[in-house]
């Protein structure tokens, strides 16, 4: 296998928190981003969505997203499990895994990619120019706040984000967590059970990674 990586960006760092926690170790080929590589041929002949991370599986397959490049790496190497312990926990970790897609993500990523000038006509990733939206960037400020919001009423009484095991929902959370710097928001003081939670999850090794 061989992953396109890059440090720095969220997208990628998700998989490398996975892996870390997992204790995998795949072949790494930096593609940096900021000064294009992803748009060279020599890339998009890989992965034509212009995107990091992506798996290239043993078999020529290639995975451009990071929620299956997970659960590809969760199959092969089950333990410790991070999807969930049983059929219920992992129902609840799918759940939240949507929830922090659609609320924080998308929320951080709308309001980086419709404002920051270095994302001009690049509002939306992948292989197309699509025009910024200001409106957009407001909108996901205030979104991020809401997202803040709702996941500490979620860790109210919980150590992690589904209950008592570290799962990939804490590490995709703590990831969008971190993400918001990128647009000055930080948890605000009144979500105690985030800020705990966030300082205990950031202390896990895998969080360097």
């Amino acid at each position: 296998m061989k992953l396109y990586d890059l440090a720095g960006p969220p997208s990628p760092r998700r998989v490398r928190i996975f892996l870390a926690e997992k204790g995998v170790d795949i072949e790494t080929v930096t593609v940096n981003i900021r000064e294009g590589e992803h748009h060279k041929d020599e890339f998009t002949a890989i992965n034509n969505r212009r995107t990091i991370p992506a798996l290239e599986l043993d078999s020529g397959v290639v995975l451009t997203e990071g929620d299956a490049i997970m659960r590809y790496i969760e199959e092969r190497y089950p333990e410790p499990p991070l999807f969930g312990r049983d059929i219920e926990e992992r129902a609840v970790v799918n759940n939240w895994l949507r929830i922090i897609e659609n609320d924080g993500f998308m929320a951080v990523a709308e309001a980086i990619r419709n404002s920051i000038p270095y994302f001009e006509n690049r509002a939306i990733t992948g292989s197309r120019d699509v025009e910024q939206i200001p409106a957009l960037s407001e909108r996901g400020m205030k979104r991020i706040d809401f997202f803040f919001e709702d996941l500490d009423a979620q860790l109210e009484g919980k150590k992690y984000v589904t209950g008592d095991n570290f799962t990939v929902a804490d590490i995709n959370a703590m990831v969008v967590v971190d993400f918001a710097g990128m647009v000055k928001k930080e948890v605000p003081e009144t979500c105690k059970n985030l800020l705990r939670w966030h300082a205990e999850v950031s202390e896990r090794p895998s969080a360097k990674a």
